[in-house]
């Protein structure tokens, strides 16, 4: 596919703009309605029709949020995400041209906090684009949710929005540190994956393999063995609760732990096998 040339690089910023957002797709029609809408909705938006010019003016003017396609020419949208996560954490949602569950997936697994699929509705993106910077933390936050948390090792400044695991920092993105600062004010009780995306999200619908994708990459930055979580534990039949140390879950009988473990371990090799499989589809198709 060729690269698109930029006409106009960017929308005029409202006079008050409500934030500044990056739109990256290399199809004209698609850019300019996403990019009409959002003005209209009162942000400052510009544009970027492939990767290398994505993160061009990504570097040169930081955005607050990042609209961005997954099939973009010279680089795809997940290496684009990956290089942008790089150079620290920025909400970032995905136009997908598929609703292949192995994209999302892979998606959310590169650092995507939200996605949309082809076609979408541009009416939606404006709600998912506010949701998404809401979440973000735009404004004071609240008494109760800016007080520091830790247990077990963790300690968590919902300010500063810094994390530490046993005083080593902890890379997590936007969403990773939502679900953990949400399960930290919770601890012990356990949550099903609809009320975690309601109250993390703050979405009333969506692909729960959403929440399912962010408790795998969230184990995998705070517990000792992914493998075998100690911390954020499955409460088969209900969702996840996280456990600290001596409050006595572990011998809790919510459902047999070897069941429990036995179905995380099923869900991980899932999950693997169709990022995998994304992966060689992608180049598959990079390729032909």
């Amino acid at each position: 596919m060729e690269n698109t040339p930029l006409a106009p690089p960017h929308a005029p910023a409202p006079a008050a703009a409500r934030g500044r957002v990056l739109v990256v797709d290399d199809d004209p029609t698609v850019a300019e309605v996403v990019v009409g809408y959002l003005h209209r909705a009162g942000y400052a938006v510009e544009r970027a029709g492939d990767g290398p010019a994505a993160l061009e003016r990504f570097a040169a003017a930081r955005p607050d949020l990042v609209v961005l396609d997954l099939m973009l020419p010279a680089m795809d949208g997940f290496e684009v995400c990956r290089r942008m996560r790089a150079h620290g954490p920025v909400p970032v949602i995905m136009l997908t041209a598929r609703g292949d569950e192995e994209d999302r997936i892979l998606g959310l697994e590169t650092g995507a906090d939200d996605y949309v699929t082809k076609p979408f509705s541009p009416r939606e993106l404006v709600l998912r684009v506010e949701s998404v910077l809401r979440r973000a933390g735009a404004g004071a936050p609240a008494a109760e949710g800016a007080r520091p948390l830790s247990g077990a090792g963790l300690r968590l400044d919902p300010v500063a929005r810094s994390a530490f695991r046993d005083g080593v920092g902890l890379a997590l993105t936007l969403r990773e540190f939502d679900l953990l600062a949400f399960l930290l004010r919770y601890p012990g009780r356990a949550f099903g994956r609809e009320e975690l995306m309601r109250e993390v999200w703050g979405w009333d619908f969506g692909d729960l393999s959403t929440v399912t994708v962010h408790i795998r990459r969230l184990r995998g930055k705070v517990e000792q063995d992914p493998a075998r979580p100690r911390l954020i534990r499955t409460v088969w039949g209900v969702g996840y609760r996280l456990d600290l140390p001596g409050d006595g879950k572990d011998a809790e009988a919510t459902e047999p732990a070897e069941v429990a473990e036995g179905a995380e371990a099923t869900d991980r090799a899932g999950a693997v096998a169709d990022a995998a499989e994304a992966i060689d589809r992608t180049e598959g198709a990079r390729r032909a």
